[in-house]
């Protein structure tokens, strides 16, 4: 119990940045009047996220200020920036002022240089303030060194908190400057801006060292810079907060022998992964699974990776004509992922957005092996990692999903998937080939299913014209897990098998 006399905390204001996915990284935005220092190497987008910052803060109310030494005229920089969507003309010379340093950080004089951000400060009365780049306006003015530099940033800061204004400083720093930096000790916030470099391939990321007075994420974050500006995209997704029970169903397949395999269906909210070698009938198998649900009215969404949304649909136009029809009337959405460079919590989190857009039941991702080849190289280490979190974020707010991944076909081993990802799924479809009586078929067998029963038979199938077609089971041959099945020779009867409601082993 708090006593009646304890003083109550000041509340903690927070800007939101007009960054997608850095105002969760930061821990709900930016804090007024905090001095934040935006650092990295040149290239990694500091100037860029600054600028998209400024201009999403920036309001008749709110003026920004933008102080640029740059080693090149304001006109060259905003030449550029002004590509991007957010930049906005309106605003410039009315809610967003630039000044150029340039000739007093000449002088080589800190007290000038300060004297003219104090002046510029106190005419306008901005509520954000810009200095880019702080590093080349300290270094110009002769106070990069020691106690000069730490006696120059006290006092700046120490101005920009009495005149209530939100602070970015921009800076070329790498690393090893970390240490013993008085810049690093004054600001409020730091952003760290990378560029990680791997074979042919270049990715950015960003990590918040330091922000005062709230939780920021941990780790390091993918950043991409498009059309639109710079986008962050957090790696730990966000739950659902919905409260409700798992619900005790089960859901169809689409394929009423494998229904029947699983006990009656699979458990909503469960992750299923389907494992089988090219050519086995995953995919079909997966939109039975889309359509099953579309025809109860439940919103989808498909996630695919290697052909178009429009070349998949027309792929499955035979076999599901319908998965067309529900993506006219909003029920179903084909999502294509597959640029250069894709960061995994990048495809996780469109995927997120796809499946909040259309409030889907059902996700369909085809496949987890195209999905890692889309991936950068510098991020397929944590693809294990990554998927977790994903299907841990879905399943939990309520969406049952079906994965599809390609495995080597082996006559002496069992593979389930590559990776070790099928520990991380709840259940789990294995479709397999057979040699029988010198002919090729398709096996299938549920392996897994966490907290429920299954059938462990081991039942043909074929895919035809009406789709996954689920056939008799192998009770008289022997060896059909090595891939090459022997009829049973004795007269034995086979061993009883476990049916659907029997309790699992």
């Amino acid at each position: 119990m708090i006593a009646a006399d304890q003083p109550q905390r000041v509340p903690l204001s927070r800007l939101l940045t007009g960054v997608p996915g850095l105002d969760e990284v930061l821990g709900g935005g930016v804090p007024e009047y905090s001095f934040t220092l935006i650092a990295g190497s040149p290239g990694t987008g500091k100037t860029t996220l600054s600028q998209q910052i400024m201009f999403a803060l920036a309001t008749a109310e709110r003026p920004a200020l933008h102080f640029t030494v740059l080693g090149e005229p304001p006109l060259k920089m905003l030449r550029y920036q002004q590509q991007f969507r957010f930049f906005d003309h309106a605003k410039v010379g009315s809610s967003v002022r630039y000044v150029n340093l340039s000739t007093e950080a000449l002088t080589g004089d800190a007290d000038t240089l300060l004297d003219r951000i104090v002046r510029e400060v106190e005419a306008d009365s901005p509520g954000i303030v810009v200095v880019d780049s702080f590093r080349t306006a300290v270094r110009a003015a002769g106070a990069e060194g020691g106690m000069e530099l730490q006696g120059f940033l006290q006092r700046l800061a120490l101005h920009l908190t009495t005149w209530q204004a939100t602070s970015f400083l921009v800076g070329e720093y790498v690393e090893r400057e970390l240490e013993d930096n008085p810049a690093f000790t004054v600001a409020d916030g730091i952003l760290w801006l990378y560029q990680s470099v791997e074979r042919n391939s270049i990715v950015r990321k960003m990590q918040v060292m330091k922000m005062r007075g709230q939780a920021s994420l941990p780790g390091l974050h993918t950043m991409r810079i498009a059309a639109d500006g710079l986008q962050v995209f957090p790696r730990i997704l966000k739950r659902s907060t919905a409260t409700s029970l798992r619900p005790d169903q089960r859901l169809s397949t689409g394929v009423p022998g494998l229904d029947e395999l699983l006990g009656n269906g699979v458990p909503a909210w469960d992750s299923i992964l389907v494992a089988g070698p090219a050519g086995s009938g995953k995919s079909t198998l997966g939109s039975h699974f889309v359509a099953a649900g579309l025809a109860n009215n439940e919103p989808a969404v498909i996630a695919v990776f290697e052909e178009r949304p429009k070349e998949y649909l027309e792929h499955t136009r035979t076999l599901r004509p319908e998965l067309a029809d529900a993506v006219r009337r909003g029920l179903l959405e084909v999502i294509y992922l597959r640029p250069l460079d894709l960061s995994v919590d990048e495809a996780l989190l469109e995927i997120q957005a796809a499946v909040a857009r259309l409030n889907a039941q059902r996700l369909l991702i085809d496949s987890l092996s195209g999905f890692e080849l889309a991936l950068a190289p510098t991020f397929r280490e944590d693809f294990r990692e990554s998927l977790y979190r994903m299907v841990g974020a879905l399943t939990g707010a309520g969406v049952t999903v079906l994965m599809t991944t390609e495995v080597g076909m082996s006559f002496t081993d069992l593979d389930f998937s590559t990776n070790l990802i099928s520990f991380l799924t709840d259940d789990i479809i294995l479709l397999r080939y057979v040699e029988i009586e010198g002919e090729l078929q398709k096996v299938m067998a549920v392996i897994k299913m966490r907290g429920s029963t299954h059938s462990k038979q081991l039942r043909t199938y074929d895919v035809t014209h009406d789709g996954v077609v689920i056939g008799h089971p192998l009770t008289d041959y022997i060896g059909v897990i090595t891939g090459v099945a022997r009829q049973r020779v004795d007269q034995s009867p086979a061993l009883p098998l476990l049916q659907p409601g029997d309790e699992a082993t």
